[in-house]
């Protein structure tokens, strides 16, 4: 991205994107449209736990579609949204990113459409600790987790979040990120990258394998360990591709209870769920 590139609506600074962006939106948008039934049996005048937003890798709010002069709603704003017009707010938003200046532009963008939010500026490991001591135990809480790549996406920031009775994720998974780093060194080394995403991996996948084989273990590993946290992802996640048939992220829904199955149909047209 362009050093401190702006929008001129607003004045603040914008992230760039793919034009994939409106898929993982179109699916944000659903599943708060389709849980705003359970999320009225939280809030008042019904219960009293709360319904929470969270996000650890936030960004600014508003981004320009690469390649174009096109600037759309972030997540943030496009969950703003989304509860408000589903006629069920969250009762609290919790936001997260490592950069003050993206932090910031979130925080002005939404206090001027009428939000207000704890916005966090560190890194995902330290704000997550934060974000759940500050969550209501009997709430009902959803996470959409959203990192650039896989570095970040560290299988304690779900463990952390699934020990939530009532927490329904959906995760973005870089295949792009997989697919271009799993031969790397520092991806396997003690302490790397596949440690920190899928820790125990060593045990049960094969690295001398074939890359291809060795991607799709490790997959089915971090979802058998997902599994295992009393989460059940959606079957059959969505997996995005590009403009040119490349495949770029799995969007996967997770949550302790069957609503995963009834939800991903109807997060859009159905993608190629096939090996990595």
């Amino acid at each position: 991205m362009a050093q401190n590139e702006i929008d001129l609506a607003d004045g603040l600074m914008v992230d760039v994107v793919g034009p994939w962006a409106s898929e993982k939106h179109h699916g944000l948008r659903e599943y708060i449209r389709l849980a705003s039934g359970a999320r009225a049996s939280f809030v008042p005048p019904t219960g009293t736990g709360g319904a929470s937003y969270i996000e650890l890798f936030s960004a600014s709010g508003r981004a320009r579609i690469e390649d174009t002069t096109t600037i759309i709603d972030g997540s943030p704003l496009v969950a703003y949204r989304a509860a408000h017009a589903s006629g069920v707010r969250f009762s609290d938003l919790h936001f997260n990113d490592i950069d003050p200046e993206k932090a910031s532009a979130l925080d002005a963008r939404l206090r001027s459409i009428g939000g207000v939010a704890v916005v966090h500026n560190k890194p995902a490991a330290e704000a997550i600790d934060d974000i759940v001591y500050a969550l209501n135990p009997s709430g009902l809480h959803f996470a959409f987790l959203d990192p650039y790549n896989l570095e970040f996406l560290s299988f304690e920031l779900i463990e952390k979040l699934a020990r939530f009775k009532h927490m329904d994720m959906l995760v973005h998974v870089s295949v792009q990120d997989l697919q271009r780093n799993a031969d790397m060194e520092r991806y396997c080394v003690p302490g790397g990258v596949f440690d920190k995403f899928a820790p125990g991996w060593r045990r049960v996948v094969n690295r001398q394998q074939a890359i291809r084989p060795f991607r799709a273990a490790l997959m089915e590993y971090w979802l058998a360990e997902i599994r295992k946290l009393g989460t059940m992802p959606a079957q059959g996640a969505e997996l995005v591709v590009g403009s040119r048939g490349q495949r770029l992220y799995w969007l996967m829904f997770v949550a302790a209870h069957d609503l995963p199955q009834k939800l991903s149909p109807a997060f859009g047209p159905k993608r190629t769920s096939g090996p990595v």
